[in-house]
Formats: C-alpha cells, sequence, structure tokens
C-alpha cells in the first residue's frame, strides 16, 4: 500500500468513529462570565471539532481557566451555552460530561496511592466495574509506557511521567472530547515534546476532539485549528495558517503580538 493510500485510509477510519448527527465535540456560543464587576470572558464562541486538535492560546489573565471551569460545570453558565456532541451541559449534563475527559493545570493525582490505585479510584467514580477497570488501567499505562511502574507510588514519578499518567487517567472512561489546561507547564523541552505528542496522536489515531490551553507558541503547529483568547474576547478563530495570513504575520508569534496591541484595553479579568 502506498503512502497516500495509507493516510486517505486512516482519515477515513478516524471519520467513521465520530459522533453521528455531526455535532461539534464541543461548541461554545455566546459565553460571557463575571466575576462582580469584573468581565472575565466576553461573548466567547467557537467549536472543537472531533478528530481535531484546537489551541486556545492566552496570556495568563485572558480568561482560559474561567473557560474550562465553566465547561466542567465548576461555574455555572451565566450567559450563552456550552454544548458538548450535541448535548447541553445545562439541560443535559450527565449526557454531555459522560463524552469529556479533563486535565487541569493543577496536579490532582493522589501522591500517596499507586498509579493503578489512582486509576482504579477514577474508574469507580464513572461506575466502571472493578474487572473492567483494571483491564482498561493496564492498557492505558502501557500505552504511556509506565506499565513496569504500575505498583509504584505516584510521588516517584517525573513530573512529565504524572502528565501521562493524568491523560491515562481522563481517558480511562473512553471520552470523545478531551480538555488540557497549561498541560506542560512546569516540564523540561522533552517531556513538552512528549505530552504535545501524545495527544496529537490520540487525535489521529482515536478520533478524540482536543482543546489544548496554552500561552506556548510552539505548542501550536500550522495544521491546528488555532482561537486566540485576549482579556476576555476571541481575536481570532480558524486554521492557524489562516490566523497568521489575516494577520499579516509570519508565524504565530508575531499574529498573536499584532493581534492581541491592535485589540488591547485598559481591562484587566481573571483567568
Amino acid at each position: 500500500m502506498t503512502m497516500p493510500e495509507a493516510t486517505i485510509i486512516k482519515q477515513r477510519d478516524v471519520a467513521e468513529r465520530r459522533e453521528p448527527g455531526g455535532a461539534s465535540a464541543l461548541a461554545i456560543d455566546g459565553i460571557s462570565h463575571s466575576y462582580g464587576a469584573r468581565r472575565a470572558l466576553d461573548n466567547v464562541s467557537f467549536d472543537v471539532q472531533p478528530a481535531n486538535f484546537t489551541a486556545l492560546l492566552g496570556l495568563n489573565g485572558a480568561g482560559k481557566s474561567t473557560l474550562f471551569s465553566l465547561i466542567t460545570r465548576l461555574f455555572g453558565v451565566q450567559t450563552g451555552h456550552i454544548g458538548i456532541f450535541g448535548h447541553d451541559i445545562g439541560r443535559a449534563p450527565g449526557e454531555a460530561l459522560r463524552l469529556l475527559g479533563v486535565v487541569f493545570q493543577p496536579r490532582t493525582l493522589d501522591l500517596d496511592l499507586s498509579l493503578t490505585q489512582n486509576l482504579l479510584y477514577h474508574a469507580a467514580l464513572h461506575g466502571i466495574s472493578r474487572r473492567e477497570a483494571r483491564a482498561r488501567a493496564e492498557q492505558l499505562l502501557t500505552q504511556i509506557g509506565l506499565a513496569d511502574r504500575a505498583g509504584n507510588k505516584v510521588r516517584d514519578l517525573s513530573g512529565g511521567q504524572m502528565r501521562r499518567l493524568e491523560i491515562a487517567r481522563a481517558l480511562l472512561h473512553r471520552p470523545r472530547l478531551l480538555l488540557l489546561d497549561e498541560a506542560t507547564v512546569g516540564l523540561d523541552v522533552k517531556a513538552r515534546a512528549d505530552i504535545v505528542g501524545h495527544v496529537r496522536q490520540l487525535v489521529t489515531e482515536q478520533g478524540i476532539g482536543v482543546l489544548w490551553a496554552t500561552h506556548l507558541f510552539d505548542e501550536i503547529t500550522p495544521s491546528d485549528n488555532l482561537v486566540v483568547l485576549h482579556q476576555g474576547r476571541v481575536l481570532a478563530n480558524g486554521p492557524a495558517t489562516r490566523v497568521i495570513a489575516e494577520a499579516g504575520a509570519s508565524d504565530v508569534n508575531a499574529a498573536f503580538a499584532r493581534l492581541t496591541t491592535q485589540n488591547s484595553t485598559a481591562r484587566s479579568p481573571e483567568s
């Protein structure tokens, strides 16, 4: 089989794994959110498609973490709507969140439990039987290269290994959408590259839709969909190549600088 034929077959297989009905993996529609008089998000709208890597690019304080808190229902939606594969998170939260996996910026693993124990605890919260949970845990630990550390305490892992475990945990209930909030913060260059590469592989091979929040330009590629969030507002949204071209820039870094300079305001919303 030639390489073009193999690529076509893989793309077709991924497309066939998408949810029926053609619904976006994530639909953000007119979301605004305030902390008292301070506006953190201002009429934010964009979509994440299945089998697509969408980078949410913004500096600290842009509103990325507020948006993640709304998607995961840590905060209630004040204005607008959020849907996950067609399920509104306000009207059908169970159906929506069942399809969602999340990796938050702060570490949320129990350091004194083993890798397997962390995964089994998470599986129990999702109602997965212990037998099935063990099978899934073993499979995921093998995929992330930590099967030989299954019985070790999490505190003995490196930062990069902990992140890989958190991603595995987020995938344990087999979601179709994965959110990652600044997932590579504090990691060295190699660990960052490994994590980004692993997530991109999930998109290509499993057809998962990914929303990747970051402030690091080198984590974004021309093939990504790019959402530029600044001071709570979306300044650009679309294929990264188009965002760069429309900004009259040569790369993501320059495009971001031009967009944020042109649209800078005196407001300073919380993240």
